[in-house]
């Protein structure tokens, strides 16, 4: 299909305004297809002009333009021609279109618990033609009714309230819809194409309301016992996030009835559907849960949330301007969890997890400025939803609050929403009302750090006379492909023991700025440059600080300064400069005292996926894992019962242990840890870790899967499957992954990551060419959002050699590939690239 340019898009909204949707959609026709009637109406300048309608349909039966028959021959690649238009015209399509299983569209699928089906709307990005005909670009926003005709059995949920129309004669089974409802939903505000949503199937809700807003939380039948124990947590989470957004923007939430809908197969966290908000149902936890995961999730609930307002209410114009929808969210995010209360430390996870997600995407060849990033067409941006347009975007907000303050930021916003409200706008735009309310040109600051792409490094250098400082600079490298005159508002603290010996907050605005007031300051056993991790920059340890590292980081009490030295600890590792061991004897180190459950998790999935998996040569990796396993299983034997510290210390045991008479206890349900006994979920980790190894065989793993037929189960016996190390097991698995069995996106991605979770590298190696070959050519039944997890996932990161470089190199240069499987082959080849330079700089020990 052809993808919208940004240069079609502004010539279609120069001929067409004043649109409005009416849309009915019949889901009784099937598993595989649904009825979808189009009636929009819209003004045309000049008359007679010329534009283009976006449609993509199983077979289109009927397009009347103002009552006259279009040639249906002229439809093609998802495009009609719309000539001849009238000052005010009316569009009728009559189409049949397809249920999708990619996780876009009108998703469908099957629970396997009930075997009752369940459809949610993903309009995002170039889906919404899928669903309904329209003009598919943010900017062409317009109010929606819609109707939904659904069995008898089933509700709806959708952008608009939705309510039984109870004089429609088909509920009495004797016309033409025999065993139907049909559901009316509310007429919208004016909202993109690309927010259009329609939630149907026996959902089962919790609802209230919360000043003066309908609240509903829904979820799958087979997930009503985990809705209802999740319900009061959750809504707590949204009542205060709105009572801080209301005080916040000075504008209340416009959108009428807030539902948040939990649905299978999701291809993201969550999608801010003004009004039906779709969130991933992973999240209704149903064992065991970490702090950290609650936090996600109810980060998560705020982070779509602050989309009302940023991003529904206030529309980007264009793609390129994606960091005023998703940078905006991903700050506001944290600090509404913060300023509710709800997790003081709320910071802390958005250093540990979501800005080492960004430094990574910051390093790799694909690395793009957070605004005004060039998105030729809608595909292209795609590419740009990553961890520069969320958590780096983030970073740069915070750092333009240090630059502004608070109060002038806070005002700005709200000028900025009231003055474009149900309409769109563009960093231009944003900027001004900032501009407006600071009294000066922000245009350096926009410059820098949004409209040029990189991220600077950052050391401390200090002169001492035995214990005492007589000399300090603060330096700044910008990377030579992205050369930038950044301004960083930081402070540099020395640590010794634990103690803090010295902080000094400072600007940082040119290569060298000296810090004079440290002469004749105690010298610090730990230097750190960003301690309060306010700045987005690569931190450089100096030699003394990172030989001293083990002892030191384990001391150190400041949340915020152990972040930025495990943020330190792992661009090391990825730009060669620290020795994968030096990595490991800080975790055994500072892991068992650490308080924070997301750093405790970050840490530990590192540890064992990247550091012990690609770092360490594989004769070093038994060694590695058994002293982490020995790590955990002393913090779980002092950690208070079903705490935080014990739950993370029981799950990396169970990633990590060789103890097979541990591990068959384990999956036999015998001397569980306290607060995992039943826990389903636990148990699939153990299993996984015996298939890795051999110990279990496919007959087991089926055997487990019959006591869980959900869809976690199924996910988790995928994951379990592919994992099992023996040529056979392997074969089956990518038969089943690459081949055209129906599997849901996330089954795709669930069996990849088993796949390459074990086995020979001699094996592997096999499937590396294959890859190359089998995974392009999913493009024919897979949409680009889901195919593009799939190629991460299914990447051959594991076959650590030049090789594979190589291999992967020629396949990017022969210009095949699509723009989605391209973006994440360059992604994991930067990782491949970076262990390739780690082995080579810190080889195999003698």
């Amino acid at each position: 299909m052809t993808s919208l340019t940004r240069t079609e898009a502004r010539d279609r909204a120069a001929v067409v305004s004043d649109l409005a949707y009416a849309i009915d959609l019949d889901l009784t026709q099937g598993a595989e297809v649904f009825g979808s009637v189009t009636r929009l109406t819209f003004a045309a300048s000049p008359a007679g002009a010329t534009t283009f309608l976006d449609l993509k349909a199983r077979e289109v039966h009927e397009v009347t333009l103002n009552g006259v028959p279009l040639d249906l021959a002229t439809w093609s690649d998802g495009r009609l021609p719309l000539p001849g238009l009238a000052e005010h015209n009316e569009l009728v399509v009559r189409a049949t279109m397809p249920f999708r299983h990619d996780g876009s569209g009108l998703h469908r699928s099957t629970d396997p618990a009930d075997g009752e089906d369940y459809v949610y709307g993903h309009s995002f990005m170039d889906a919404a033609p899928s669903i309904y005909a329209c003009f598919d670009q943010p900017d062409l926003k317009a109010p929606h009714t819609v109707t939904v005709r659904v069995p008898e059995h089933w509700v709806v949920i959708g952008n608009g309230a939705a309510t039984v129309d109870d004089t429609d004669t088909d509920t009495n089974a004797n016309d033409t819809h025999p065993g139907s409802r049909l559901w009316r939903l509310a007429t919208t505000q004016p909202i993109a194409t690309y927010f259009f949503s329609v939630c149907a199937g026996p959902y089962v809700s919790v609802t209230e309301e919360h000043d003066g807003i309908p609240l509903g939380l829904f979820a799958r039948a087979s997930l009503r016992p985990q809705l209802e124990r999740n319900a009061p947590q959750m809504l707590e989470v949204t009542r205060r996030c709105f009572d801080y957004y209301h005080r916040l923007f000075g504008i209340r939430y416009p959108f009428g009835r807030y539902d948040q809908v939990f649905v299978p197969d999701f291809n993201a966290g969550a999608m801010e559907n003004p009004g039906c908000v779709v969130i991933r149902d992973e999240y209704l936890y149903r064992g065991a849960v970490a702090p950290a995961e609650l936090l996600t999730r109810d980060n998560t609930i705020a982070h779509e949330m602050a989309h009302m307002w940023f991003g529904d209410l206030v529309t980007l114009d264009w793609w390129d301007d994606l960091w005023l929808n998703e940078s905006f969210a991903e700050f506001l995010a944290s600090r509404a969890v913060v300023g509710t209360g709800l997790y003081p430390d709320a910071w802390a996870h958005q250093s540990i997890v979501r800005k080492a997600w960004g430094y990574a995407a910051e390093r790799s060849p694909s690395t793009h400025p957070v605004a005004s990033n060039g998105s030729a067409d809608a595909l292209s941006a795609l590419q740009n939803f990553d961890g520069i347009s969320y958590a780096k975007g983030c970073a740069v907000l915070r750092q333009l609050i240090a630059y502004i303050g608070d109060d002038v930021f806070d005002a700005g916003v709200r000028d900025y929403l009231q003055a474009h409200a149900f309409a769109n706008a563009t960093l231009t735009d944003f900027v001004g009302a900032l501009e407006a309310r600071h009294g000066a040109s922000l245009d350096a600051w926009r410059d820098s750090w949004l409209t040029t792409a990189g991220v600077d490094s950052i050391a401390c250098e200090t002169d001492a006379t035995g214990s005492i400082l007589t000399g300090a600079r603060l330096t700044r490298t910008a990377p030579p492909e992205h050369p930038a005159d950044r301004s960083h508002v930081l402070d540099v603290a020395g640590f010794t023991d634990g103690a803090e010996r010295w902080r000094e907050p400072l600007v940082l605005d040119a290569a060298s700025v000296p810090m004079p007031s440290l002469t004749g300051r105690p010298r610090a056993a730990l230097v750190l440059p960003n301690a309060s991790d306010l700045t987005w920059a690569t931190v450089r340890l100096d030699d003394a600080s990172l030989a001293d590292l083990p002892r030191q980081l384990s001391a150190l009490e400041d949340l915020d300064a152990r972040c930025v030295v495990w943020n330190a600890l792992f661009d090391g590792l990825a730009l060669a400069t620290v020795d994968p061991r030096l990595f490991l004897a800080c975790v055994e180190a500072a892991w068992p005292l650490e308080t924070h459950d997301s750093v405790r998790m970050a840490v530990a999935t590192r540890t064992v996926d990247r550091v012990i998996a690609l770092n360490l040569p594989a004769d070093e990796r038994p060694g590695a894992l058994a002293r982490v396993a020995a790590m955990a299983a002393n913090v779980l034997a002092v950690a208070p019962p079903a705490s935080g510290a014990a739950l993370a210390a029981a799950r990396l045991l169970a990633r990590t242990s060789a103890d097979e008479s541990l591990l068959r206890r384990w999956l036999d349900g015998v001397d569980l840890p306290s607060g995992l006994e039943g826990d389903a979920d636990f148990r699939w980790g153990v299993l996984r870790t015996m298939a890795r190894a051999g110990l279990v065989d496919a007959a087991r793993i089926d055997e487990v899967r019959e006591s869980d037929r959900t869809v976690t189960g199924t996910l988790a016996w995928l994951a379990a499957r592919g994992a099992l190390p023996d040529s056979d097991a392997k074969a089956w698995a990518w038969e089943q992954l690459t081949g055209q069995h129906g599997l849901t996106n996330h089954e795709m991605n669930n069996l990849a990551l088993g796949f390459w979770s074990s086995g020979s590298e001699e094996l592997l190696r096999g499937y590396r060419d294959r890859y190359l070959v089998d995974v392009p050519a999913m493009k024919a039944w897979v949409g680009d959002d889901a195919l593009a997890r799939v190629a991460r996932f299914a990447f051959p990161l594991p076959v650590v050699e030049q090789a594979t470089d190589d291999a992967v190199t020629a396949a990017l240069d022969s210009g095949d590939l699509t723009a989605a499987v391209s973006r994440a082959m360059v992604d994991q080849r930067a990782i491949l690239r970076e262990v390739l330079a780690s082995r080579a700089a810190f080889p195999a020990r003698a």
